[in-house]
């Protein structure tokens, strides 16, 4: 820790508070802002502040935007017909990457997890149900395959199958281009379980 210095000890206290950000990478953030031009610190400053004031999550599927509605529930190209659910809204832009979806999405901000005290009225299930009454025929769930995702699909299967509403999961295995050799047991189980006949 960056000693005598409060201001420097500050700042890498708060960047420690990001994910994935331990002490030895903040405080090399914190002395690259420190040794960066007094542009640099502005420029960041203000789009930390335009982030907290512009960015809000969409009154329809829970992502973030600026618009009155995000680009994924505002496009009319895109199917009503299906909803994937996914964990976070970072989740939205790698599913997008693969060019293979094109229906509507829908946010939780977390799963179940009983152990952590989060309960599915802690999470945006209920804003899910409601939609899948207005034609919706699939719900897709984009979830991870941990405890908590798999508890979560559970619980979001038991709720809509009463619905006739197709309810699917994507796929979890070996990934293309995986050596079988470095696969843990666990995945290797689902690829088993999740193979397609040919």
């Amino acid at each position: 820790m960056i000693a005598n210095v409060p201001s420097l000890e500050r700042l890498t206290n708060e960047l420690t508070k990001l994910p994935g950000i331990g002490p030895k990478t903040a405080e090399r953030l914190a002395y690259h802002v420190l040794r960066s031009p007094e542009t640099y610190s502005e420029a960041l400053r203000e789009a930390l502040l335009a982030v907290r004031e512009n960015v809000h999550e969409c009154p329809q599927c829970f992502s973030y935007t600026e618009e009155a509605l995000c680009r994924f529930c505002s496009d009319d190209e895109r199917t009503d017909e299906v909803i994937c659910v996914v964990e976070n809204p970072s989740d939205i832009s790698r599913l997008e990457s693969s060019g293979a979806f094109r229906g509507r999405y829908h946010v939780l901000h977390g799963t179940i997890s009983p152990l952590d005290g989060v309960r599915p009225e802690d999470i945006r299930l209920a804003p899910l149900l409601e939609r899948t009454e207005n034609g919706v025929k699939e719900v897709i769930l984009a979830l991870d395959a941990d405890l908590e995702g798999d508890t979560t699909v559970l619980y979001i299967a038991k709720q809509l199958n009463p619905r006739n509403i197709k309810v699917s999961r994507i796929a979890h295995g070996i990934p293309i281009g995986g050596d079988i050799d470095y696969i843990d047991h666990r995945t290797l189980g689902r690829a088993l379980e999740n193979r397609i006949e040919l």
